[in-house]
């Protein structure tokens, strides 16, 4: 089902740039215009000016940020900045990395692969997608592509291997004590990466990929442009039936049972007005068993014990966590049993995610408008501090929705809220590029 292309990937030249680790950047998706200026200052050949670069004030349609982003990539493979591997490859990658607290378990390690992959369309159960996507960011990744001829980050897509025979059959093949990259990023992670072009060892790789199904973590944005820009060349170039350099897309390829893959949840912060305790808790009381937790002299404590029973209670129920500005306690939200998904519901619905869209958020934002201007975020104490500071009305505080509830709903066929998953830690922009060869 997954049709492995090894490509030529194109790299970054450590003797031209000097140090890897300046030249990389995390997805765009979660950088900032603080960050985004930031990078553009780092390094003249940053991978931002390429993936996300910065607008103009006289920019027109023929010359703009996607124009540029076109320019600087084919001066950087001219003047070697960039280099083409000579051979097919793919590309073995493991991440160090300290799990964040809302997900304990200290230093991990996520592994996986780098490929470009036969496109396929949603439907075919070959390649799953788990959550809904928006037509802004669509359009702009489309610009983007049409210009550059590129995949500068890899969709992050998850794989059923129990035995990890893929990732073995990799890790046999290279030196690991000798990776071609090898850096510690922003965060503090060490991103490492090894280049793997031995034919046997790949046409193997492809055998054991073929019959898998992939289920798409991260980058459904990116996978839906894809399909587009081959739809859109198909429809203007007359290509034989061969695989087109336009018929695959960029991937990092990670295992489903890999003990270094984490989930966090996706908090909501909620910017609108939404009353004190008493008028949130009658709205929600119909739904909800609600606890509470007193903040008194010591906030740190009250939420350490706040945020040990979201994550305890969540084992077993459906819990969710509600901080609002002002209030002197914050509030468990516990699903009252009459109210729990039964067998016969759609998998999509059984998830806290869903229940907390249908349950909790339509009811305390019950405008489009309330809802388009939530705020997401990754980090418990970052929801927490904006209501504190009085920055924020209230914050809902989910648990993570597990590796094995994703799948189900991508096989069920089924969509995930926005924002209902982030998968960590995130492949990094810069570290093989898919540039399309004529």
């Amino acid at each position: 089902m997954a049709n492995l292309i090894p490509f030529r990937g194109v790299l970054y030249d450590p003797a031209v740039v000097k140090d890897v680790s300046k030249v990389v950047a995390p997805p765009y998706d979660i950088i900032d215009a603080e960050y985004q200026r930031a990078l553009h200052a780092r390094h003249p050949h940053n991978i931002v000016r390429l993936e996300l670069g910065q607008d103009g004030a006289g920019d027109t349609a023929a010359e703009n940020r996607y124009s540029r982003a076109a320019s600087a990539l084919a001066d950087w493979l001219r003047s070697g900045v960039l280099k083409r591997d000579t051979n097919p490859s793919v590309y073995l990658l493991m991440i160090d990395y300290q799990a964040p607290s809302s997900s304990p378990g200290g230093r991990r390690t996520l592994k996986g692969f780098l490929s470009t992959v036969e496109l396929e369309e949603f439907g075919t159960g070959k390649i799953f997608p788990h959550e809904n996507t928006r037509s802004a960011a669509k359009a702009d990744r489309l610009s983007l592509l049409e210009a550059c001829r590129a995949n500068f980050s890899p969709i992050f897509s998850l794989y059923s291997d129990p035995e990890g025979r893929v990732l073995d059959l990799l890790e046999r093949s290279v030196d690991l004590n000798k990776p071609r990259i090898d850096f510690h990023d922003d965060e503090g992670f060490r991103q490492r990466l090894w280049s793997i072009s031995d034919p046997r060892v790949l046409e193997q790789a492809g055998a054991l990929m073929k019959a898998k199904p992939l289920f798409i973590a991260d980058g459904h944005h990116r996978y839906e442009t894809a399909l587009r820009y081959r739809e859109l060349r198909k429809a203007s170039e007359k290509t034989g039936a061969a695989i087109q350099p336009h018929d695959a897309v960029l991937m990092l390829f990670s295992s489903l049972e890999d003990p270094g893959l984490t989930v966090l949840p996706t908090h909501r912060v909620l910017t609108n007005a939404l009353g004190d305790t008493a008028k949130v808790t009658a709205l929600l009381t119909d739904a909800f068993m609600i606890r509470e937790t007193p903040v008194s002299g010591n906030d740190r404590e009250a939420r350490g014990r706040f945020l040990h029973d979201l994550r305890t209670r969540g084992q077993s129920q459906v819990v969710f966590g509600l901080a609002l500005r002002g209030a002197a306690t914050y509030l468990l939200l516990e699903l009252r049993p009459d109210r729990h998904p039964d067998s016969s519901t759609v998998e999509r619905d059984k998830l806290d995610v869903s229940i907390l869209q249908q349950l909790v958020i339509t009811k305390l934002c019950p405008t489009a408008a309330e809802q388009e201007a939530i705020v997401y975020t990754k980090d418990d104490d970052e929801a927490l501090d904006l209501v504190r500071n009085g920055k924020a009305e209230g914050a809902l505080l989910l648990n993570p929705t597990k590796v094995s509830e994703v799948r189900a709903v991508a096989a069920s066929g089924g969509r995930m809220p926005h924002k209902s998953t982030y998968f960590f830690p995130k492949p990094l922009t810069g570290l093989v590029i898919n540039a399309m060869e004529p």
